[in-house]
This record gives structure tokens, sequence and C-alpha cells, in this order.
């Protein structure tokens, strides 16, 4: 191709580039983040090593928003994760497993179709001190509820803010299946009510899921159930937050029954960059009652340290007949920005009778770094 030719080339699609700009906005964003951790689990040897997504889950992706007129736009977010460890795709190898939907938003709200979060989680994660990250030190160690559960085939509606109020709703049809919801399916429910008027904050969430007979979820119920019954779980979670200034207060409280509704992430305390666990993730007929105080104290303008404590209470008698002991985490972190994109973290946790077993403990740690770009 000759320069002339190449210099025309170039200014066309320029051009074509300023104009596609002009009428929409099409973001790539990402953040990596990598550090050096690990832990020791009771009867385990102990692990050390290079961890990825320790404080904010790596990820790329790309959002988008279109003004269609009278105030009407259309927005759509794709978004993948990865390890910066090995490089690999997560979320089962999905291309855009984090998420995959398209909304329609106004003035009534937003509403929007495909693979996203469930709203209680979303709209519950202020009250985490560790932002819903950090491994075992995160909400979701007791919470289930907080941990991300992301739904395919969801449809979300997201009210206005209304005097600090928003309610937000999602349903799947189908929650980790293919696109088409059947009596076979494993069907979501997630609801959340926020209330944001410094200085406080208080949230509300109910999360169910109605599971199919005959899917995996289903089937593992109901082999756990002394009587082969089919139990649907479900939760609440309720807290608030109260801001001093320099100082953040939060403090919540959950029940579940039956067992998680994020059945992806059982109660596993995996070492960082190292196996993983047990689980408790399904106690068909029995609950679990959880308990949450954390605490974020701004020691310089670039510098926080944060901190919680959890205490989750089951059934005693959760597992066949074995006397089921409360689980309690202990967790200290401090988060250091370098830049407004850039910062450094440090994390330590202790898991005491985890798993709801007295004879289990695990400690975990990590350093690391993080960029948002």
């Amino acid at each position: 191709m000759r320069p002339i030719t190449q210099w025309l080339v170039a200014a066309f699609l320029a051009t074509s580039a300023i104009n596609v700009a002009a009428q929409d906005s099409v973001t790539l964003y990402g953040v990596i983040d990598v550090g050096v951790g690990g832990g020791k689990m009771a009867g385990r040897h102990s692990s050390l090593g290079m961890v990825s997504g320790t404080h904010y889950g790596s990820r790329w992706g790309l959002r988008g928003h279109e003004d269609l007129g009278n105030g009407i736009a259309l927005n759509f977010r794709l978004e993948s994760g990865f390890s910066v460890a090995t490089g690999d795709k997560l979320q089962g190898g999905r291309l855009f497993g984090r998420a995959a939907w398209v909304g329609i938003s106004g003035d009534f709200g937003e509403f929007r179709a495909g693979r996203q979060n469930a709203p209680a989680a979303d709209y519950f994660a202020f009250i985490d001190p560790f932002e819903g990250g950090f491994n075992q030190a995160a909400l979701a160690s007791s919470f289930n509820a907080s941990a991300t559960n992301r739904a395919n085939n969801m449809i979300s509606y997201i009210s206005p803010q209304w005097q600090g109020l928003q309610g937000v709703l999602g349903y799947s049809f189908n929650r980790d299946g293919g696109a088409a919801g059947s009596d076979l399916s494993d069907r979501l429910l997630s609801l959340a009510l926020t209330y944001d008027r410094s200085p406080f904050k208080l949230g509300a969430t109910y999360e169910a899921a109605w599971l199919g007979r005959d899917t995996t979820w289903g089937q593992r119920m109901r082999a756990l159930d002394p009587q082969g019954k089919l139990r649907d779980p479900y939760n609440v979670q309720l807290g608030g937050l109260y801001d001093f200034g320099s100082v953040r207060a939060s403090a919540a409280w959950s029940y579940m029954k039956h067992g998680y509704t994020n059945p992806d992430m059982g109660d596993d305390f995996g070492l960082p960059g190292g196996p993983t666990f047990g689980t408790v993730r399904d106690f068909p007929g029995s609950h679990v009652n959880s308990w949450m105080v954390g605490l974020w104290v701004d020691v310089a303008p670039a510098t926080t340290v944060v901190g919680s404590w959890q205490m989750s209470d089951p059934s005693k008698h959760m597992f066949a007949g074995t006397r089921s002991h409360k689980q309690y985490i202990y967790s200290v972190g401090a988060l250091h920005d370098l830049s407004p994109r850039t910062g450094l973290y440090a994390y330590y946790s202790y898991a005491d009778q985890a798993w709801f077993d007295s004879s289990w403990y695990s400690h975990q740690y990590a350093v690391g770094l993080r960029h948002m770009f």
C-alpha cells in the first residue's frame, strides 16, 4: 500500500471512530491484583506462593452507554475474570464469567437482562470493611448471600433513589444452565433494599433458590436430607453503617435456612495459592445465624486500617447428629493508596472452629499490589 493510501485509510478510520464516540460511549476497564500470600490450616501443610485477586478479583471488561433520547439510555457490561499468576480465565472458563448483560435506564430506574450479580451481594457490600475480598476475611465467609452470586438468565430491576431509599430485584430463570428454563432448572430470587442518608447507611436483603428435583444441586440436597426431601434454601441479611468521619463502624446479622443460596462458594477456607478443603453449603432442615462487626480507621490521608469480627452459630446437630460448634473469624488489614488507581494492601485472618468443627482452624495472610485501569 502506498504511503498516501495508508494515510487516507488511517484518516478514514480515525474519523469513523470519532463519529462513533460522539454517539456511543464504550470503555475498556479492568483490575490487576497480584501478591504473595499463604496460611496454615489444621492438619495440613502450610502454603506460601503468588496469589491473584486478593483485594479485588483481577478482571478486564467493556462497559457501554448510548443515549437513545427522551431520557432513555442503553447500557451494557461484558466482564471477564482472570488469574494474574497464570493468565487463566476464571468463573469456570467462561469468556465473560463475571458479567454479560444489557439494560435500559431512565427516570423509571434500570432494567437489565443477562448474566449478572444477584442484588443481595452487590447492595450489601458496603457493610464489609474488606469489600468482599481478602479470602476468608470477607463477609461472605459467614454471610453466604454476600458471596457474589453470579446468575445466568437473570432479569433485574434497579429503582431510582427516593429520599435515600432504593430497591433492587433480580430473578433468574435458570441460575447456572442454558438460556431456556424448565422444571429441571435451579431458579433464584434476590431482593435488596437500602437507605443512604449520611452518616447512616442501612441495608436489608432476601434471597431464595428454588431447586430443580433432578439438577445437581437438587439431587445433592435430597441426598443429604434424612427424609429425602427437596428443601429450598433461603436467607435474610440486615445491617447498618455509621460514618463518624475518620472512623466508620458497621454491624450485621444473617439468617440462613437449609443451605447456601450461592452453591459455587461453600464455606470454603482455601489457602491463597493452595488447595481448598471443606464445605458446609447444604444443611437441609437446619439453619445458621451469623453476626459481624466491622471497623474502618483512616490513619493517614491515603492509609486505612480495617478489621472485622464474625461469628456463625449453627443448629446443634447440623450434620447427621454430629454436634456443630460456633465458627469465629478475626481479621485485620491495611490499605495504602499510591495513587487514585494504584494501591498496596496487607491482611491477616484467623478462623477458629472452621466449618463448625472444634478441631479445625485456618490462618491466612497476604501482601499485594492492586492497579485499576
